[in-house]
């Protein structure tokens, strides 16, 4: 799969325990940006914020959070990213959604050995 050099860059912040169904909602975003052919979707995991709600969310040292902050990076060229939007909308609760315009520089998959 080839990208453009100019492209979208997806962010989505949400929490760990938001749901869809009955997955989290970061594997339901993922697995719909793989369904949609998307370049490529990466979840990464905070350990603390805050939203909309103005409550922190944190992991302490004593104590596990099953709340922590997530969020998802999704690139690729722009008309694919436009019609994954409607898609997110359908499967997210609360949240926040930005988009970035990025200029790509490297992607291709791992070398074969």
């Amino acid at each position: 799969m080839q990208l453009p050099e100019n492209c979208l860059l997806l962010r989505i912040f949400l929490g760990e325990s938001d749901r869809h169904e009955h997955s989290p909602l970061y594997e339901a975003v993922v697995n719909r940006a793989r369904a949609a052919g998307l370049a490529g979707a990466t979840v990464l995991r905070g350990a603390m914020g805050f939203g909309a709600s103005s409550r922190v969310h944190s992991a302490k040292i004593l104590r596990l959070s099953d709340d922590l902050p997530l969020v998802i990076e999704i690139v690729d060229a722009e008309e694919k990213i436009q019609a994954f939007l409607p898609v997110l909308q359908e499967i997210m609760g609360g949240g926040l959604v930005t988009l970035e315009n990025i200029r790509v520089l490297h992607y291709q998959p791992e070398a074969k050995s």
